[in-house]
């Protein structure tokens, strides 16, 4: 007989409807993807400062749109997949519920496969104006596992054994943005962007929602929800190769999602649970020749102000609060090679900290997509004048596991504040991979001013 874990553990994955499509896409930084498209990936996901590309553009800066001077079209789709591992260790309990002093190790392995990444995007400028325009539909933030029922890890044991048995959750969020800027003078322009979000959320077992004394936590249909924020920025060309960019993304304030609830015992319940989307701080530096573009950004992901991120703990009535993710720094870095006609090459690395400490491990077990090293190879080839393709690859990897103890809210009068188990652990860790193609067409420029007369 094992050790008795009356938890819950909390998964979030990312599943995006773009269009008339929906899929999975899961993210790399806390709970939000790294970059959009195929070329704003394959530089690590830094924009900012350096716009190559308008998918990247319209995402991390507005302002930046205004360095298009033509009206382009942009599809990405992309293939994902990762491998999560799941491990834990429980002591062993005797027949009077006293410890025998062996403990009970398990790992599970993730078995979700491979998700689709689609990302649609346009921009366009009016002629003679300093007025440029854009429009996009983005999968930005998401993560998610699937860990099978097992009886050999403690942690994905049945329920009626002390576990919490299958382990899966799906939840996505698309953006649509529209977006403005304003070109000041020819080196300086702002740039706003209104944002509405829809998202979903599946989980079971249900961690935010209240335990049944006798069936354990409850599983939940896919809830959706949606709602608004937005995004302002600043971008400076000095027309010599050095660029800059400064944007500030706000929190996406979303409705609560409303869960149907089912238990073991068949049945039923309802629940809410509020999570909104971090506001982003990001900081860009580029610089440009003939033959190469350089580009860094920093991010300051503010999930401790995040409704959903900002708790932690249990409830009174063993439900948990929520996440308790510290703030991260995301670092971009990305190079283009231009010296191969039509076929520029690029090479980005992404660095992001880890937003989940070892006190709240056992709270984020579905939520193991953290990636803290990233590397992406992609290149572009230019069929025409207006057609060029674009592919990339990824590979990311987790900096070592993540670990922590397992929690038990009836143990938190002897082992406050959550309750840790005496000898007991949890970790996770995971790679990722992922190849994604895109295109874009340009249908023409806008006119140039006429020169003015002598």
């Amino acid at each position: 007989m094992f050790y008795k874990i009356n938890s819950v553990m909390k998964k979030i994955s990312l599943q995006l409807f773009v269009l008339l499509f929906s899929t999975a896409v899961f993210s790399q930084a806390g709970h939000i993807m790294q970059g959009v498209g195929a070329v704003n990936m394959s530089m690590g996901g830094a924009a900012t400062g350096q716009p190559l590309d308008i998918s990247g553009a319209l995402h991390w800066n507005p302002a930046a749109i205004s360095t298009f001077e033509s009206t382009i079209i942009k599809l990405d789709v992309g293939g994902f997949f990762s491998s999560p591992m799941l491990y834990s260790t429980a002591p062993q309990m005797d027949a009077n519920g006293q410890p025998t002093g062996q403990f009970f190790t398990g790992r599970t392995d993730d078995d979700r496969g491979t998700s689709i990444m689609p990302a649609l995007a346009m921009v366009w400028g009016k002629a003679d104006s300093k007025h440029t325009f854009g429009a996009s539909i983005f999968g930005v933030s998401g993560f998610g596992v699937t860990f099978p029922e097992s009886t050999t890890n403690p942690i994905n044991m049945p329920q009626s054994m002390g576990g919490f048995g299958r382990i899966e959750s799906d939840y996505a969020l698309m953006q649509i943005g529209a977006t403005y800027a304003y070109a000041i003078n020819d080196n300086f322009s702002v740039g706003i962007e209104p944002t509405f979000n829809y998202a979903t959320l599946e989980l079971m077992p249900n961690p935010t929602a209240n335990p049944s004394p006798t069936a354990g936590y409850s599983s939940s249909d896919k809830a959706s929800t949606t709602g608004f924020g937005g995004q302002i920025g600043f971008f400076y060309d000095s027309k010599k190769g050095f660029k800059a960019g400064l944007s500030y993304k706000s929190n996406q304030n979303m409705n609560d999602f409303e869960f149907s609830n089912t238990y073991l015992d068949g049945t039923t319940g309802t629940s809410e649970f509020d999570m909104d989307y971090p506001a982003i701080m990001s900081v860009g530096l580029g610089y440009s020749k003939e033959m190469f573009d350089i580009a860094l950004d920093y991010r300051m992901v503010d999930y401790e102000n995040t409704n959903g991120f900002s708790e932690t703990g249990w409830t009174p009535t063993g439900a948990v609060k929520g996440f308790g993710w510290e703030n991260i720094s995301i670092v971009s870095v990305g190079f283009q090679f231009k010296g191969i006609d039509k076929l520029p090459l690029r090479l980005g690395y992404t660095y992001s900290t880890n937003p989940i400490s070892e006190e709240v491990a056992f709270y984020n077990v579905p939520a193991t997509a953290i990636i803290a090293h990233a590397i992406q190879l992609g290149l572009s080839y230019e069929a025409s004048e207006k057609l060029q393709f674009d592919a990339v690859y990824h590979y990311g990897t987790s900096d070592g596991k993540t670990t922590g103890q397992l929690l038990n809210p009836q143990m938190v009068p002897m082992f406050p504040p959550n309750g840790a188990v005496p000898g007991s652990e949890v970790s996770y860790e995971m790679t990722t991979s992922m190849i994604m193609i895109g295109a874009s067409y340009t249908f023409g420029k806008k006119a140039e001013a006429a020169p003015a007369a002598e």
